[in-house]
């Protein structure tokens, strides 16, 4: 139970990773609010949904409640930090998840699609780590702002140059932003999945040739599954570790020290 009685706000957390990242949290004893977006999910055609991943938060044991909201609304971060407070009395931790990846070609990419995918993924994990922040300072007891960033922040994406420089942004932002609240005991840290396998990824990944070509080249053999990435938050998360600020964590199963 390294999350005792801890109050971790996730946003983007009712399907795929995020849903990944509420389980393992409430697992490890905390008490979750889930941010979600019910247009972008519909959207996406995900199959998950909140009220799932609310039940099995509560039949673990542990509290949920849902705020609906895009983390792009500049007023939205606040109102996820002030419904945790009114129902926990505080926020321990924020993992900061919400994100979008429509693919495109860079000459077809419309200038909308971009300033969108730039508002959710990198002005969205700003707003709501800016307001968990404040609220961490204000109780005077520390915490930890972990954000999901991307391998694809390293790598880059024939039809990812509007998303890749976002998650590049949302980790070059954890480092500065450490430097700032290190004074508070406040940790920053970003995770760097790899190939995950989630409701929307899987028609792509399950057999075909390109899940054939990506899995050679991941030395541990296997793509990752949103319970990997919610466990390394959970570390992030917990005092094992309480030094370990302004760091990236690659999740992704060797793939890129294996890059050909």
């Amino acid at each position: 139970m390294l999350l005792k009685d801890k109050c971790v706000i996730v946003t983007g957390g009712s399907r795929g990773i995020g849903a990944g990242i509420s389980r393992a949290m409430a697992q490890a004893g905390a008490d979750v609010v889930i941010n979600y977006f019910s247009e972008n999910d519909a959207e996406l055609g995900q199959t998950e949904g909140i009220e799932a991943v609310l039940a099995d938060i509560e039949a673990s044991g542990r509290r949920a409640i849902a705020v609906e909201g895009n983390v792009a609304d500049p007023d939205t971060g606040q109102k996820i930090v002030d419904a945790a407070v009114a129902e926990f009395g505080k926020v321990d931790v924020l993992s900061s998840n919400a994100g979008i990846c429509p693919f495109h070609s860079f000459l077809d990419i419309p200038i909308d699609v971009m300033r969108r995918v730039s508002a959710v993924n990198y002005e969205g994990s700003f707003i709501v780590s800016q307001a968990a922040a404040r609220q961490m300072v204000k109780q005077g007891h520390g915490g930890a702002i972990i954000a999901t960033s991307s391998i694809s922040a390293l790598v880059g994406g024939e039809l990812q140059s509007h998303y890749t420089p976002t998650k590049a942004a949302v980790h070059s932002m954890m480092q500065s932003v450490s430097i700032s609240l290190g004074k508070h005991n406040i940790r920053c840290n970003s995770i760097m999945p790899g190939t995950i396998l989630t409701d929307l990824t899987r028609d792509v990944l399950d057999g075909t040739e390109l899940a054939e070509y990506s899995l050679k080249r991941i030395p541990l053999g296997r793509f990752g599954t949103p319970d990997d990435i919610g466990q390394v938050a959970v570390f992030l998360a917990s005092d094992m570790a309480r030094y370990v600020t302004g760091a990236s964590l690659l999740v992704d199963g060797g793939m890129y020290v294996n890059l050909e």
